[in-house]
């Protein structure tokens, strides 16, 4: 084959979704011709290839759905499993492969290391080191008088003034100026509808990859209710609801593939921004700007710079790596400075903040031991599926099934379900629900501490967990909901585990509904024999 003849092939990959596609699952399946593997090597297309097997992956994983749930022959479904399993290593391998080329064009593109009292200064007080910087620049009049440069912001400001008088087209700027609900819906309608040839415009591409996964979270949510709709009525009058669930999974697939391009989109602007602050003139101004707010920041927090310096100094007349500026050193460094200066930590310390605290074994039962003799605790888990959005939570009962974007919206759903259960039960009493998921706790608390379900933020994503959110804060004076290490022997914790798993069994149909309520007693009989100190408070 001529180097025309594969440059060609090249360039028709690039450019014939269908065309890559096929190509890869052939040389997958072991039948792809030479010249054909040959230009599936090629570097421009290994970000490609991860975008047309994401899609193939989702796919895939729907035909063994579909096959599931229409009682298709046993010989049938074992290869579409096997082809499932082939496609989820191949997409594996090829995003391995286009991380390993990166790391290969990344190399010898770093700048020169930072002083590591710099690094120290701004890691141990990242809010007085980023004053002391948004000062300078407010000095310097950069960015044109009105400073919107802190530390982490640099790159993409450094970024934004090479690229200062481009002229964004009205389609970009409605995309970028919009409310971020309205921009996951333009995400939905770029994969269902017609696609959005303005989302890879460096303007928006990083919030086109920071917004993806919700837009994919709602493809999800439509397979949940596809799948609800099958397992509603009777296999022989499936059909129709078979094919709104493949409707779904379509519609799904083509999210997965576009959230990847919106990854490897914003990868690539990433390495041009970072090309474009190591070099000249930026890379400069920028080295000076941080020497310069350093030595604002000294005269800012005098006691904690001297620490700084002792500590640094101490540090680099016996560090292995002085050599090369310790580039790895300030982190260690940051952390003893923090130790020994916790009012610089940049934290107001007035939330409540689960941390990995609970003993092991026979302490478990601590995290009880300042609550009221009248509390009623519960322990909630929640399980969610992989492509589909369908959920079950259970609290020491296999309580009921959901729809969740994430295991953190899942785990919502089931401290809400658990605690609206126990106030209905339980008039005039504290009710203690235990979790071990802390974005879950975390969610919970921030709405309960406001009184304001929004105040959760994107944690529930669907209407189902914000329901349930806005009903549990209507009674947040009644409730706690804290943090505790799962899977250490909490009695309640692994049951309320295995009753979650048991009802994403019966929400996706997996397990029928007399051999759910046999395992259900099952567990309860098994939770009843090992009855402990936190089951008594139950």
């Amino acid at each position: 084959m001529t180097i025309t003849e594969h440059t060609e092939l090249i360039r028709r990959f690039a450019d014939d979704f269908t065309a890559l596609q096929e190509a890869v699952l052939a040389r997958m399946n072991g039948i792809c011709a030479p010249e054909t593997a040959a230009a599936l090597e090629h570097a421009s297309l290994a970000g490609p290839i991860t975008v047309a097997l994401a899609h193939t992956d989702v796919l895939a994983r729907g035909a063994v759905r579909r096959a599931e749930l229409s009682a298709q022959p046993p010989e049938r479904l074992r290869r579409l499993r096997v082809h499932e399993r082939r496609v989820r290593q191949a997409r594996s391998r090829a995003v391995a492969v286009c991380k390993e080329q990166r790391a290969r064009r990344l190399v010898g593109r770093s700048r020169p290391v930072d002083m590591l009292e710099l690094r120290v200064a701004r890691m141990s007080s990242p809010a007085a080191f980023t004053d002391a910087l948004r000062q300078e620049l407010r000095a310097r009049g950069l960015p044109d008088g009105t400073p919107q440069a802190p530390e982490s912001d640099l790159a993409q400001w450094a970024w934004d003034r090479k690229r200062a008088g481009d002229e964004l087209p009205e389609p970009v700027r409605v995309l970028r100026d919009c409310h971020d609900d309205a921009f996951v819906q333009a995400l939905l309608r770029d994969a269902r509808e017609e696609e959005n040839p303005y989302l890879p415009h460096d303007a928006v591409v990083e919030r086109w990859s920071r917004h993806a996964r919700a837009a994919l979270a709602w493809g999800r949510y439509a397979i949940g209710q596809a799948e609800r709709d099958v397992l509603a009525c009777a296999p022989s009058v499936r059909r129709a609801r078979l094919d709104a669930l493949d409707d779904a999974y379509q519609d799904t697939a083509v999210l997965a593939a576009r959230s990847r391009e919106a990854l490897l989109r914003v990868t690539e602007l990433h390495d041009r921004m970072w090309a474009c602050v190591t070099t000249e003139p930026f890379a400069e101004l920028i080295a000076r700007c941080r020497a310069a707010a350093l030595v604002r920041f000294a005269d800012a927090e005098t006691e904690l710079w001297h620490s700084v310096r002792e500590l640094t100094v101490r540090h680099q007349a016996h560090c292995p790596e002085r050599a090369d500026g310790c580039p790895r050193c300030h982190r260690a460094l940051a952390v003893l400075l923090a130790d020994a200066h916790p009012a610089d930590t940049g934290e107001d310390g007035d939330g409540e903040h689960p941390t990995a605290t609970v003993p092991a074994d026979v302490d478990r039962y601590a995290v009880l031991a300042d609550l009221p003799d009248t509390a009623v605790v519960a322990v909630a888990d929640a399980a969610v599926g992989d492509e589909s959005a369908l959920c079950g939570y259970g609290w020491a009962a296999e309580d009921g099934d959901s729809l969740a974007s994430s295991s953190g919206e899942a785990e919502v759903t089931g401290i809400c379900a658990a605690a609206l259960s126990l106030l209905e039960h339980h008039e005039d009493t504290p009710v203690v629900i235990l979790c071990d998921s802390v974005e879950a706790v975390e969610a919970v608390n921030t709405a309960l501490r406001s009184a304001d379900p929004a105040a959760a933020h994107r944690t529930p994503l669907f209407p189902e967990s914000r329901h349930l959110m806005d009903r549990l804060v209507r009674h947040r004076h009644r409730v706690q909901v804290r943090w505790l290490k799962g899977h250490i022997g909490h009695d309640l914790n692994e049951t309320a585990d295995a009753f979650a798993r048991l009802a994403l069994r019966r929400a996706t149909g997996r397990i029928p509904p007399s051999a759910a309520r046999k395992e259900e007693a099952r567990l309860l009989r098994l939770l009843g024999s090992g009855a402990g100190p936190l089951l008594a408070a139950a």
